[in-house]
This record gives structure tokens, C-alpha cells and sequence, in this order.
């Protein structure tokens, strides 16, 4: 009997299944890779801005390497494209004047590596925040030695251009040591990106700014007082659009303020701790963010708690509820973001030199710690930026 037309077909076969195997596990792949950028502050060992791969299907961190040497930066922004990173550098001089500097670089695809392209002044000392407008052409930037907010351009080439728009403000509030005059600390954009909020820790202020995004131009500011001796840090938009959240570093609080995008008013809603109730320790809150699905918000402590409060949001009056606290295990939680979908969370401790991640369940919002870190030399921010079409 002849055998041969059989053992064809089943080559064949055999070849066929293989093929769509492989079609089926290249489909099954996930579509995007992340980096991870982790802005330090380079006086303690670090060199400059540091990069490391994670896997969103395991929390995985790879050991971090030097994406770029450059001094102190520590806070970074991400242009829409994913090309080009900007850093501020937290510094009191540069080109020997009193005023920090904005670095530009572009961003290697592949080894997530960054070219510095250029550097130009902040117009004010210790640049501490720094965020795009929605358009990606301009690059905000808060002062906080200088308690000064500009406006830089960035141009098609990834470069930063000449200084568009600059406000130094005036004035100080009731901690004498602390609050001795201004200290812009963040700026938030509006969704819709007709006005820029900018938090000052040393006025006890909200300063809501028009922003002309044809020309970066900064117009007369909404005034909205925080309590005083609060110290307004960092700040965020909820996912309507309709209420703002700030985190108040001196006084250890998160005040939830209803936002009226028409015109840029706000007023207060409800100010909530973020520590124990019999919390007796010294303690500076730090970062705040908003979970993806806009269902949860985050606040860190640094100090004697060194935590991130959970807090869920009620999503028509805005307000929170506290969920848990988790320790971060580890010193000074100065900054955490959480990736994009919503299911890590990274806690940068700069005083013990530590990377830490989290499980965070999507349907309850609460942290688990996974056992898992990187060490990193003083971290000053972590940032998520997801490479798409990477194997």
C-alpha cells in the first residue's frame, strides 16, 4: 500500500499548525512594552536620569541604567509623542545667573537611552515641576526657590525655544520658615487647556492662570486661598473635568475643589487627612494621583509614616473616602505613578534609595506590596512611558 500521499498531507498539516501557533502567540503579545525614567536629585551618587524596562505582565522592574547624565532632575515630562523627554534642573545657577535650567533630550525606542539636544534657563531658581500643555507645544515650569512659573516653547525638533511667558509672584504667608516668601511648586492643566493651575506652598494659594496656547502666554490669575499654613504641593484634574484635587504638604491634607471650566473658579469641597487619626510623628506630604479609571486617588507621606493613602472617589460629588494606608517600605515616598493600566504602582523612597512596586487591584484600589525593588540613588520621580511595537 502507498503510504506517501498520507505522510504528506500530514507534513502539511504539521506546518500549517506551527504557522498559525506562531501567528496566534505574536497576536497574544502585549502590545506595549514600558520604560521606566526615574528623575533623581545628583548630589547623593546618582548621575543624572535613570532608565529601566517593566514587564506589565509581571510588575517587573530591570536593574536601572543611566538614560542620561545631567544635574538634578528631578521631575520629568514626556512629549505626547513619545520622542522627546524634558527634564527641570532643580539647580540655583545656571549661565551664571540665579535661575535653574529646562534639559531636552530625545529618546532611543530601543535601549530607551536619552541625547541631550539642549538646555535654556528656567528664569527662576530650583525648578521643582514641569508639564506640557495639551498641545505639546509649550512646557510649563514651576519655580520654587524663585516662586516663578514660565513658559518655554518646544519646537519641531524636540528643542526648547526662547522663554514665551514669565510671572514671578509676590508675598508669603504664616510659617515664617517655610513660607517666607513664594515657592510655586506644580502647575496643572485644564482639560480643555484654556487655563493652567499653579499650587504655591508659600503663599497658601492657587493661582488659575489663563493660558493663550497660540502664542504660551500666562494671563491675570483667579486667586483661590487654601487654608493657611496648608503649603499646596501637587494637584490633579479628575477625569470630568469638574473637581481638582491638591495635596497640602505642611498640613498633611487632600482638599477636593469643584472647578468651573468656563471660567477657572474654584471653591472648596472637603479636606480629608491623609494620616492616622493618632498620628503624634513629623510628616510632609508629597505626591497625589489619580487611578486611570478616575474611581481612586493617591497620596503619599513622608516621614515618620512614609505611606500611600487609598482614597475612593465618589464620582458625582467628587469627594473621598479613605480606603487603607500602605507603607511603602522604604524613607521619603516623595513621588509614585501608577502605569497605564491601572494594575502597578511605583513608590520612588528617595531617602532609602529605593524603587518599590505594587499590586494594585482595579477593582477595589487596594496595594500589595510584591516582594519587588530596584535600587536607584536618591529617586525624585517616576515616570511610565510606554514603547510601542518593542518585542
Amino acid at each position: 500500500m502507498d503510504f506517501s500521499f498520507g505522510k504528506r498531507t500530514a507534513r502539511w498539516i504539521l506546518l500549517l499548525m506551527l504557522a498559525v501557533v506562531a501567528i496566534i502567540s505574536v497576536h497574544a503579545a502585549p502590545a506595549t512594552q514600558d520604560f521606566v525614567y526615574i528623575g533623581t536629585y545628583t548630589g547623593h551618587g546618582s548621575e543624572g536620569i535613570y532608565v529601566c524596562e517593566f514587564d506589565p505582565a509581571s510588575g517587573r522592574l530591570t536593574s536601572p541604567v543611566v538614560a542620561a547624565e545631567t544635574s538634578q532632575p528631578s521631575f520629568l515630562a514626556v512629549a505626547p509623542g513619545r520622542e522627546f523627554l524634558y527634564a527641570v534642573n532643580e539647580t540655583d545657577q545656571f549661565d551664571g545667573q540665579a535661575a535653574g535650567s529646562v534639559s531636552a533630550f530625545s529618546m532611543d525606542s530601543s535601549t530607551g537611552k536619552l541625547k541631550l539636544l539642549n538646555q535654556v534657563s528656567s528664569r527662576g531658581s530650583g525648578p521643582a515641576h514641569i508639564v506640557l500643555d495639551r498641545t505639546g507645544r509649550f512646557a510649563l515650569v514651576a519655580n520654587y526657590g524663585g516662586g516663578s512659573v514660565g513658559v518655554v516653547p518646544l519646537l519641531p525638533d524636540g528643542k526648547l525655544g526662547e522663554s514665551t511667558a514669565f510671572v514671578q509672584h509676590k508675598g508669603s504667608s504664616v510659617n515664617h520658615e517655610r513660607q517666607e516668601s513664594p515657592h510655586a511648586h506644580a502647575i496643572a492643566m485644564s482639560p480643555d487647556n484654556r487655563f493652567a493651575i499653579v499650587a504655591d506652598l508659600g503663599l497658601d494659594q492657587l493661582l488659575v492662570y489663563p493660558f493663550d496656547a497660540s502664542r504660551g502666554a500666562l494671563g491675570q490669575p483667579r486667586i483661590v486661598k487654601t487654608d493657611a499654613g496648608a503649603g499646596p504641593r501637587h494637584l490633579t484634574f479628575d477625569n470630568t473635568g469638574h473637581f481638582v484635587y491638591v495635596i497640602n504638604e505642611m498640613a498633611s491634607t487632600v482638599t477636593v475643589y469643584s472647578y468651573d471650566p468656563r471660567d477657572g473658579a474654584m471653591a472648596p469641597i472637603q479636606t480629608v487627612s491623609s494620616l492616622p487619626a493618632n498620628f503624634t510623628g513629623k510628616n510632609n506630604a508629597a505626591e497625589i494621583v489619580l487611578h486611570p479609571s478616575g474611581r481612586f486617588l493617591y497620596a503619599s507621606n513622608r516621614g515618620d509614616d512614609n505611606s500611600i493613602a487609598v482614597f475612593a472617589v465618589d464620582p458625582g460629588k467628587g469627594t473621598l473616602t479613605l480606603i487603607e494606608r500602605v507603607a511603602t517600605g522604604g524613607k521619603t515616598p516623595r513621588n509614585f505613578a501608577i502605569d497605564p493600566s491601572g494594575a502597578w504602582l511605583l513608590a520612588a523612597n528617595q531617602d532609602s534609595n529605593t524603587v518599590v512596586t505594587f499590586r494594585l487591584n482595579r477593582e477595589t484600589g487596594r496595594l500589595t506590596p510584591t516582594g519587588e525593588s530596584i535600587e536607584v540613588s536618591s529617586p525624585a520621580m517616576v515616570d511610565f512611558v510606554p514603547v510601542r511595537g518593542r518585542k
